[in-house]
């Protein structure tokens, strides 16, 4: 599973990073994916980002 921030959209309210930090982090105001593939055991919480967003900016690619 890969995941992407589009960074247009990001807000930076840093939900993201508070629901999953294995795998995003913040860069400067908005959050980006820190990793090229989520791991296994990460993929709950990427998911639960994904649908938790409130301006829906991150995908899984």
């Amino acid at each position: 599973m890969k995941v992407a921030v589009d960074q247009q959209t990001c807000t930076g309210c840093e939900l993201c990073v508070q629901t999953c930090p294995d795998v995003f982090e913040m860069a400067g105001d908005t959050a980006r994916a820190k990793v090229d593939e989520v791991p296994g055991d990460s993929e709950d919480c990427a998911r639960q980002s994904i649908e938790e967003c409130p301006v829906d900016a991150i995908s899984e690619v």
